[in-house]
């Protein structure tokens, strides 16, 4: 049972890596190949188009491991992510970067599977905390990625890339050799028209006690958003940091967020129930974010990571509730359509967050955080009228 889990974890930290070892470099990278200053847009878009590949993809993956089998349709995502990398070390103009980013939002697609396995292997019981572990081991990623995107990015804005495809590589060949199949393929023929992204969307509708929880998923992926689309720009106009201090200070952001899922989440359930678990989340990414709207000095940020690492307990006890709302043979399409879900957030977001930083960066650059501040307000209301179900039935069975 560990040899597997280890082969999820690390694919979570990848791609987690994978998203965030862009974040330090791409204002740079952007500036490289438009010769253009003012490279917001561009951000937003490289952003949204990576997203629009998971909403696409990861109902797909997440369908095809339910009929295939987990294993195959991990490997081969492992393996486009290393080729991917290489062709991204070497894209010299932006239509190829945007090709790049594109492939490597197919290929974290996977992730609706590596949660899928997850649910495969792990009893009722013991799914809240290996959920906070997954969600830990995604903060690892954005300790690595960031950092590593930042510290080898100051010496040559393509190496981040090179350092990524040799990381996949090492999974893939990790995975090949340990990996099991988590469960017994489906025979049945596969619907080429269940591979339709909105189609699992359609599908969320018509079970009862589905779309409250899918709406909340969204409304969280909403809040992230704004952090790998504007981070950079943020810390750079606000306290002119370089590629390594936005690293560094990501790369904080992940080591407290890491330790608070770790270590908090399964007794933070235990004592105050998984919507209080939402709320207290949510009330301390709030009070954090407003010290970064209103900073003056760079360490202030540093200095309020622990609280905000708190906003990341509510998710994982979202998870483990999800997963009771469908049976056993149906987890791959409702990961799937989660994830979807939380891509479909991460097309629309980017684009809306840039765009409200082009309108305040000149005058207020910390306005950002208070649009965030607004997001988590309108969900406190959703969270609080959550009923939880028993597991559904799909109708159309």
């Amino acid at each position: 049972m560990k040899q597997p889990l280890i082969v999820i974890f690390a694919t979570v930290v990848l791609d987690a890596v994978g998203i965030g070892l862009v974040f330090p470099i791409l204002p740079a990278l952007l500036r490289d190949v438009t010769h253009a200053d003012n490279v917001v847009s561009h951000i937003g878009i490289m952003t949204a188009l990576y997203a629009l590949m998971q909403f696409i993809f990861a109902p797909v993956l997440g369908s095809l491991s339910d009929r295939l089998g987990r294993r195959p349709v991990l490997l081969l995502s492992l393996a486009g992510a290393t080729v991917n990398y290489l062709f991204l070390a070497f894209a010299p103009n932006l239509w190829m970067l945007l090709l790049g980013r594109a492939i490597a939002g197919l290929s974290s697609a996977n992730i609706s599977v590596a949660t899928a396995y997850i649910t495969d292997i792990s009893p009722e019981d013991k799914r809240a905390r290996r959920f906070g572990l997954f969600n830990a081991m995604f903060g690892i990623g954005f300790i690595v990625g960031p950092v590593l995107g930042g510290a080898l990015g100051d010496h040559w804005l393509r190496l981040p890339f090179i350092a990524a495809a040799v990381l996949n590589a090492c999974n893939l060949l990790l995975a090949f050799f340990v990996l099991p199949e988590s469960r017994t393929p489906s025979r049945e023929k596969i619907d080429l028209a269940a591979l339709n992204p909105l189609r699992p969307l359609r599908w969320v509708f018509s079970v009862k006690g589905l779309l409250p929880i899918t709406v909340i998923f969204f409304l969280f992926s909403a809040t992230g958003e704004v952090y790998g689309t504007c981070w950079a720009l943020w810390g750079n106009d606000s306290f002119r940091w370089n590629g390594l201090w936005i690293g560094l200070s990501l790369g904080t952001f992940g080591v407290c967020q890491t330790l608070a899922q770790m270590f908090l989440t399964g007794p933070a359930v235990s004592l105050l129930g998984e919507r209080a678990t939402i709320l207290t989340g949510m009330a301390g990414a709030c009070v954090a974010l407003t010290v970064m709207a209103f900073a003056t000095q760079g360490w202030m940020i540093f200095a309020i990571m622990p609280v905000f690492a708190l906003g990341g307990l509510g998710a994982p006890a979202l998870q483990s509730l999800a997963t009771r709302q469908v049976d056993e043979n149906q987890q791959g399409r409702f990961q799937g359509v989660l994830a979807s879900v939380v891509s479909l957030a991460s097309i629309i977001c980017p684009l809306a967050f840039s765009s409200f930083y082009f309108l305040v960066r000149a005058q207020w650059p910390g306005a950002i955080w208070l649009a965030v501040i607004v997001a988590y307000a309108i969900m406190v209301p959703l969270v609080l009228g959550l009923r939880f179900a028993k597991p559904a039935v799909d109708p159309t069975m």
